[in-house]
Formats: structure tokens, C-alpha cells, sequence
């Protein structure tokens, strides 16, 4: 693979968004399957290929993330840390988000209060406990983001073999995938959540573990990791994997260097630029 191709820097606050706010953009947007026109210029640019317009890298296992690029978790963890940073006079701002989207639960708390200097106002524990029990009254709502079944159904069907990786304890897990546990069930030869293993992203550990699930283990060379956070394409690029990264409108580009693919939506995925079968439908 070849390295990045050249394309314009992107300017988040040259497009003006008709709903009340960002967050709230997202979320349509997301439903919809589609950008609104104001940003749907900026998520066309993103949608680019790094080196591997030719199809001559194949590829035959793929390793999925969960949050936030196959379920739309992420609004559900942005809409609980605002509620609980609220009363102390912070935000959780996208900067930070990106900063801790793949990392597991503890790690990310520590950054978050570290970072918001919360220190003998708020511990890293108190800060997630706050957190998890909002989010487990929502979680359950969890929904799958646009073309993600119908990626996962034709792998799967096509006997490509692929599996779950994701920073999810196997309980939030559990409650993520309350009304999706048949396709999940089907689809994935094996799963990893977080609480699996020690190192979480941006450290190799998850997806080298998921790797060694299959049977024969293959060759990290010849994996295909399907992610939506810096910290998860570090991850996947650290284990010598090929990534293919489901930008949000709000990423900086600056974060999407590493990614063999960049797409602003699951629906854009190629397979046959990996060597994988085309759709049929």
C-alpha cells in the first residue's frame, strides 16, 4: 500500500448545520444513512481510498469494532458525559471525545478527569460510575448505523470469516446488542470485549487476540480491520493489519492519516478493493 493521496484539509466550521446543534446533526444524519446538505460535501471528500484503488491487496479475515460503526453508541457516551460533567461546569468537547473513542472504560475516565482537571472534585471511578448508570438505561436503544447489517450478512454468506473486537466489556456488551443479538450471534465466528484482555486500544492486544480466534489463525498481513476511532486504527495498524476507518463529520484529518481507507459511512465500502467478494444486491 502506498501512502496517503493528497486531499484538501477540511474546515468543520465553514459548514453551518440546519438542525439546533451538532449533536443533533449527527444523529439525523446518521439515521437518514446520509449527510445533511450542508455537510455533505465535507463527508464526499472524505470518502477515499489510500493506495488500494487497484484491488491487488486481498485480504480474508475482517475484524470489526462495535461503537460507534456498527451500533450508534457514540451519541448515547456523549449525551452521559455531558450530564455528568454538567454540574461541575465542564464540557465534553470533541476534542476530548476523539481522545478517548476505543479506549476501554478506566483509562478513558482517568483521561477525562485528568484532562478536565476534575482532580478532588470528581475521581476517575465516581466519574464512570455516574456514567454507567445512565448509559445502562439507554444502551438497550442502541441501533445498527447504516450498512452495517448488509456488510456483515454478505461476509458472512460469503464465507469470509470474521469476528467482533471491541472495548466493550462483555456486559455493556450485552446490553449494546439487546435488539441485535440474532444477527450478532450469526454473523461473527467469535467475539472479544474489552474485559478479554489487558492492554486495551491504542495497544495491538484486542485484535491480535481476535486474530488467534480464528481457526487456523491467519496472518495479521492478510486482516482487514473495519474501525471509527484513532485510538482503534492505531490499534489495528500496530498489529500489522490493513484499516478501514468510518470517519465522523466532526474528525479531524490529522486523525484519519494512519487508515489504509478512510469512508464517511459503512454504505461506501467497497469489498472488491480488498479482494473480497462484490455484493449481489
Amino acid at each position: 500500500m502506498t501512502g496517503a493521496s493528497s486531499v484538501s484539509a477540511w474546515n468543520r466550521r465553514s459548514f453551518a448545520c440546519p438542525q439546533i446543534d451538532k449533536l443533533a446533526c449527527r444523529r439525523v444524519c446518521r439515521r437518514r444513512g446520509r449527510w445533511c446538505s450542508t455537510t455533505a460535501s465535507m463527508a464526499s471528500s472524505v470518502a477515499r481510498a489510500r493506495g488500494n484503488g487497484s484491488g491487488t491487496q486481498a485480504v480474508s479475515h475482517c475484524l470489526f469494532d462495535m461503537d460507534g460503526l456498527l451500533l450508534n453508541t457514540e451519541d448515547l457516551y456523549t449525551l452521559a458525559q455531558e450530564e455528568v460533567l454538567a454540574p461541575f461546569g465542564k464540557k465534553f468537547t470533541w476534542d476530548l471525545k476523539a481522545k478517548t473513542m476505543g479506549m476501554k472504560a478506566i483509562p478513558a475516565s482517568n483521561l477525562v478527569v485528568e484532562t478536565l482537571g476534575l482532580q478532588g472534585q470528581l475521581t476517575p471511578e465516581q466519574f464512570l460510575a455516574n456514567r454507567e448508570r445512565i448509559l445502562h438505561k439507554t444502551f438497550a436503544s442502541a441501533s445498527l448505523l447504516p450498512g452495517a447489517e448488509r456488510l456483515l450478512q454478505h461476509l458472512h454468506q460469503s464465507g469470509i470469516p470474521i469476528c467482533l473486537a471491541t472495548s466493550s466489556d462483555a456486559f455493556n456488551f450485552n446490553l449494546k446488542t439487546t435488539h441485535h443479538k440474532p444477527l450478532f450471534n450469526e454473523v461473527f465466528h467469535h467475539k472479544v470485549t474489552g474485559d478479554m484482555i489487558e492492554n486495551g486500544k491504542p495497544a495491538p492486544d484486542i485484535f491480535l487476540h481476535a486474530a488467534k480466534g480464528f481457526e487456523p489463525p491467519p496472518d495479521p498481513s492478510t486482516c482487514l480491520v473495519f474501525e471509527d476511532a484513532p485510538n482503534g486504527v492505531k490499534a489495528g495498524k500496530a498489529a500489522g493489519m490493513f484499516v478501514v476507518m468510518v470517519v465522523d463529520p466532526n474528525m479531524e484529518q490529522k486523525d484519519t492519516l494512519l487508515a489504509d481507507e478512510v469512508l464517511n459511512s459503512l454504505q461506501d465500502f467497497d469489498p472488491t478493493h480488498w479482494g473480497l467478494p462484490p455484493f449481489t444486491d
